[in-house]
């Protein structure tokens, strides 16, 4: 009998269940989401659910942001300064202390993605939804190293281009993990990857009616970041450029905007390049920063973190002290009364 399994052909020698052919694959059944015929096959079905010929069936894992040259190990280390205590934030009924959220791609290894994360203070990433590789069922996955119990993982749709595509894969994400929050991400080509504005809102539409919590990728038009909040999306997400393009925050005017319409969580996400732009994305009064690119590809991603982790403490300060009033000429500091 011949079925397909993540795009390729394989022979197996009778009928099935999901459960004998996941053994066979020397695969963990908790550690991915199945999709058989395009219909999500639940783990408690996976013994009863039967693959034959011409069948055909997709296996997905998290894997590191949209990259896949991961693997390593580490445990979570307790950091007292991870942010101010007393400024946490929610999103989605989630209580968070840190306001950096980190991204899982790019990284050199699993290790050095681990020690990124826990050195910036995080305790929520963002990772992708890809292909298991079934010729290799022994390669680490990132649960087994960056553990979802110790931080929130935020399932995303990068590489999507379809409303389509988005919600197929989110569903698998929430059937792998139980995930129900989510990072919304429709791209409109693959050389500025800014986000497709109608299919992002037809796919949040999609989604929320589904029961998801969805956090929302969106150009930095004020209008749009409030239909989408106005649709439900529990969070807005307007880039500051183009994803890894390092360039900062590029229209802060609309990005303020966006914050003073807004009555849900607004994350800059996309375009940070190093600490400066996560202070000035914070100083505009963002509720939280998104960045892979600019820690993952830094010479000493590890102390990238770290100043990255400062950086958003520094700008959110800012912020609440309130800045002094910009004046077209000089002020004095000190006193001329007395002058000598």
């Amino acid at each position: 009998m011949r079925v397909v399994i993540n795009g390729e052909n394989r022979e197996i020698p009778t009928s099935l269940s999901v459960t004998a052919l996941l053994q066979d694959l020397g695969l963990d059944a908790r550690k991915i989401a199945l999709e058989h015929n395009l219909e999500i096959v639940p783990r408690s079905a996976y013994g009863k659910t039967m693959v034959s010929d011409g069948d055909r069936l997709e296996i997905v894992h998290f894997i590191g942001g949209g990259d896949a040259k991961n693997d390593g190990d580490g445990d979570l280390n307790d950091d007292s300064d991870n942010a101010n205590t007393d400024d946490s934030w929610m999103v989605a009924g989630r209580k968070l202390h840190s306001r950096l959220i980190v991204g899982t791609g790019k990284y050199q290894s699993y290790d050095e993605n681990f020690r990124a994360v826990v050195a910036a203070g995080a305790e929520m990433v963002t990772v992708a939804v890809r292909r298991v590789n079934v010729t290799d069922p022994d390669k680490e996955m990132l649960v087994d190293h960056i553990d979802p119990k110790k931080f929130i993982y935020l399932p995303n749709t990068a590489g999507c281009f379809t409303g389509e595509d988005a919600v197929r894969t989110l569903r698998l994400a929430r059937e792998a993990g139980g995930w129900d929050l989510v990072k919304l991400e429709v791209l409109g080509d693959k050389k500025t990857l800014y986000p497709n504005m109608p299919e992002t809102l037809r796919a949040a539409e999609m989604l929320i009616k589904e029961g998801f919590q969805v956090m929302v990728y969106c150009s930095d038009d004020p209008i749009q970041a409030k239909v989408l909040e106005e649709i439900g999306c529990c969070a807005i997400m307007p880039l500051g450029a183009p994803i890894g393009s390092g360039l900062g925050v590029q229209n802060p005017v609309n990005i303020r905007m966006i914050i003073e319409n807004a009555n849900v969580p607004v994350i800059v996400d996309a375009g940070v390049g190093t600490a400066s732009d996560a202070a000035i994305a914070m100083e505009l009064g963002c509720d939280g920063v998104l960045m892979n690119t600019a820690i993952a590809e830094a010479k000493d991603p590890i102390r990238m973190a770290r100043a990255m982790k400062h950086a958003v403490i520094a700008g959110r300060e800012a912020y609440l002290a309130g800045r002094m009033p910009r004046k077209m000429y000089a002020d004095p500091s000190s006193p001329l009364a007395g002058l000598i």
